[in-house]
């Protein structure tokens, strides 16, 4: 059993998607910085400062906060802002790897647009060729 379960953890397609998950693990960190260090802030900015995840609905008569970190030990709050600015995140993480794969898609089209070499010619027409070429001196 421990055999199997090697071989089948060793086959290229499970190696593949494990790599694939860490790259992507560390791209996602890498996009999330983007999103909340630079596009945020300048978003931010051009609204005037508008933080959306600090929008929240009390659910409960005992909530009394203005923020929604308080809001939350007080009681049951709808916190809306929070999804808001998720759902945000999302659309623009998705747009940067769409960016992304889309200029790693051009590259991939320009190296396959490239001319091949010429392939080598057979054994038999380099023959030809050097039996043409002793004739032309003779």
């Amino acid at each position: 059993m421990l055999k199997e379960f090697r071989e089948f953890a060793m086959k290229g397609n499970v190696v593949d998607l494990a790599v694939g998950v860490i790259i992507g693990g560390a791209f996602g960190a890498i996009v999330t910085s983007l999103v909340g260090d630079i596009i945020m802030p300048i978003i931010g900015a051009i609204t005037g400062g508008l933080d959306f995840s600090n929008y929240f609905i009390p659910l409960a008569k005992s909530v009394t906060a203005t923020n929604l970190a308080d809001a939350k030990k007080q009681g049951a709050v709808l916190a809306y802002g929070s999804f808001l600015t998720l759902t945000l995140n999302f659309f623009i993480v998705a747009f940067v790897l769409f960016m992304v794969i889309r200029g790693m898609n051009k590259l991939k089209r320009r190296q396959e647009a490239a001319p091949a070499a010429p392939p080598k010619p057979s054994a038999e027409v380099e023959l030809l060729t050097e039996i043409r070429d002793l004739l032309k001196k003779a």
